[in-house]
């Protein structure tokens, strides 16, 4: 067979086919070149239900490993972590002979060489058991529990400092992490022994980045880490509670910073989209609330109709509430205006 005629009927098909497409782009344009605005539309509603649907296909599936993720948190060596650690920071309070309140400035660098001291002369103690006058000296059986805010940092045996994290919602308490830090001496940085925290949450990141330099900014920072966590969840877990009928859709990442959710209840469907600038906001920085498609009746004399705006619109005032309030407290400010918002679309459509 030739080659060379193979290749000439190729070259004639393929023009064959540009002529055809040309000529069917053609018959939807105008004279000016402009494409009709009913393609137009039709193309912008075809993107955006692709994106859609991306978005949706992207966020069900991180909802699956979410779903994954979760049960493997919930294996049995997970629980033992956490009752054991629990079982050990309830033994040292118990133990205590006193628990400081401390308070802006009394926590500091200071204070936490203090609490490394004690640790490693708790494990001296140890080291002299048979010394009976060192036993029972009181400066060796004086124990110290701190409380700094929604923080109890305890010493624990074998040159080990331990950190409970007492978090909370609206007021009301909430979760509670472990963080274990051992101290083999001052010479040496400390380290993360073990800890109950999500493992979703950068601790080790921040371990590297922090406590090696400042350890007491590492505490700090594991806390506010926490703290906001909780919150975000709570948020998404009281909306949902409170107007699960409502919502139609809702997605949440592991950590709760990028938030989806749909409301279709009001002739249209809105979709709003969170995300945090930080593991550390508990206020979305990056709000988006779009209304689509909108239907809106249009009344005269003798006649009624139905006419629909093309296209998302942007609710604006959604979008601030949403950036200076609560979830729950913001939903219920969309849900309150939604309607005369719709109203005045109705008004300022031509």
């Amino acid at each position: 067979m030739d080659y060379s005629d193979t290749d000439d009927s190729l070259r004639r098909r393929s023009r064959k086919i540009a002529y055809l497409g040309e000529s069917a782009r053609r018959q939807f344009e105008s004279p000016s070149g402009r494409s009709y605005g009913l393609m137009g539309e039709l193309n912008y509603m075809q993107e955006e239900d692709i994106r859609l649907e991306a978005t949706r296909s992207r966020l069900s599936n991180a909802l699956k490993r979410h779903g994954d993720l979760a049960e493997r948190m919930s294996r049995d060596s997970d629980k033992t972590i956490y009752e054991r650690l629990h079982k050990e920071f309830e033994a040292a309070r118990a133990l205590q002979t006193q628990e400081i309140y401390l308070d802006g400035e009394q926590w500091n660098d200071g204070l936490l060489a203090t609490i490394r001291e004690r640790v490693h002369m708790e494990v001296d103690r140890k080291a002299m058991a048979r010394d009976v006058s060192t036993l029972h000296s009181p400066h060796f059986q004086e124990r110290i529990t701190y409380k700094v805010g929604d923080k109890v940092i305890c010493c624990l045996e074998g040159a080990r400092i331990g950190i409970l994290y007492e978090t909370s919602y609206a007021g009301e308490p909430c979760d509670i992490y472990h963080l274990v830090l051992e101290s083999k001496s001052f010479l040496e940085k400390m380290t993360v022994l073990e800890h109950t925290i999500p493992f979703f949450l950068p601790l080790r990141e921040a371990e590297n980045d922090l406590l090696s330099s400042n350890a007491m900014k590492f505490i700090d920072y594991v806390g506010e880490l926490l703290q906001a966590y909780v919150d975000r969840k709570e948020q998404v877990r009281l909306v949902k509670e409170l107007y699960g009928n409502q919502i139609k859709e809702i997605h949440c990442s592991l950590t709760y910073h990028l938030i989806l959710f749909a409301i279709a209840d009001f002739g249209c469907k809105v979709i709003v989209k969170l995300k945090y600038a930080d593991l550390v906001s508990v206020l979305p920085t990056n709000v988006s609330v779009v209304a689509w498609p909108i239907q809106i009746r249009r009344f005269s004399l003798n006649t009624s109709t139905m006419n629909t705006l093309e296209g998302p619109t942007c609710l604006l005032y959604a979008e601030d509430a949403l950036r200076t309030m609560s979830l729950p407290e913001a939903y219920a400010e969309i849900v309150l205006n939604l309607p005369q918002a719709l109203r005045e679309m109705h008004e300022e459509s031509p």
